[in-house]
């Protein structure tokens, strides 16, 4: 569920649960602002053939984030990376614009704007959408200047092979998964109609937890409603690539929701898996 960075309006689709909203990302529904509880978790910005977008990740090397891969194909040129827990609280951005948004950014722009940069990689059998058997939504962004963990405990530590199998369906309800990220808050708009709705400021980091729904072979899905007795909301628009956690661990990236107000059924892609590892284990993890 990226986001893209334009009017604060527009039209959402539909993809396989995926959604998209061509407008600023926003936060969770429901959930907490994090401060600096995940300091490793940042907000990644790129262009595309149709525009710019923001995206979450997870720093997890001194030159590796790991996001979902919609939030890595097709990108143009380098991709913003900054891990800044507040961004902005009303439009315009801050982000800064491309020179040439046909060629993307640059990371000497990034750099003289005060951001990080980075080379985005989409994992070579990503689905794009098409094949919940072969979903496979994760991507990587090659830091160009390596960085240190912002947190105490260094970098967050990636689930061995497995780990969500090892959860019976009986425990799903008491097991809290965790997602942390810079997405779209539900709630009633400033002015205009009052149903709740995904407003595009503040960007600011936050997470949530969420019961696990369903365990599949490649992605967890948990319930992402605020009024759910478990847990405490959902993923949302810009939260997509952020991070899955498990006893702190990265089980998983965002990758899709249900409905275009985000308080149904939320889907992350595994990162315990084979086919996962592997690739990332190209990258040195």
């Amino acid at each position: 569920m990226r986001k893209r960075l334009l009017a604060a309006a527009a039209a959402v689709f539909t993809v396989a649960g995926l959604a998209f909203a061509a407008a600023p990302a926003q936060a969770s529904t429901g959930g907490a602002i994090d401060g600096d509880q995940h300091p490793d978790v940042g907000l990644i910005a790129f262009y595309d053939g149709t525009g710019r977008y923001r995206c979450s990740a997870t720093l997890v090397s001194p030159t590796v984030v790991i996001t979902a891969a919609h939030c890595t194909f097709g990108t143009l040129g380098k991709t913003l990376v900054t891990f800044d827990t507040f961004i902005d609280d009303a439009p315009p951005s801050v982000l800064p614009v491309a020179a040439d948004p046909a060629a993307g950014y640059t990371s000497a722009e990034l750099a003289a704007a005060g951001y990080l940069s980075g080379t985005a990689h989409t994992h070579p059998d990503y689905s794009d959408f098409t094949d919940l058997k072969n979903w496979n939504d994760v991507g990587v962004i090659v830091l160009d200047e390596p960085v240190a963990s912002h947190s105490a405990d260094g970098y967050p530590a990636i689930a061995e092979t497995g780990t969500a199998d090892l959860i019976p369906q009986k425990a799903y309800k008491d097991t809290l998964f965790r997602a942390v990220g810079y997405g779209t808050e539900v709630r009633q708009a400033d002015t205009g109609a009052q149903k709740p709705t995904p407003q595009s400021y503040p960007i600011v980091r936050r997470y949530v937890d969420m019961p696990a729904q369903k365990i599949t072979p490649q992605v967890i899905q948990t319930n992402g409603n605020e009024k759910d007795p478990w847990g405490t909301g959902g993923t949302c628009f810009g939260d997509s690539g952020g991070p899955l956690l498990l006893d702190d661990e990265l089980v998983g990236v965002t990758s899709y929701g249900y409905t275009s107000n985000c308080r149904y059924l939320d889907g992350y892609q595994r990162v315990d898996i084979p086919v996962v590892e592997e690739w990332l284990d190209t990258f040195g993890l």
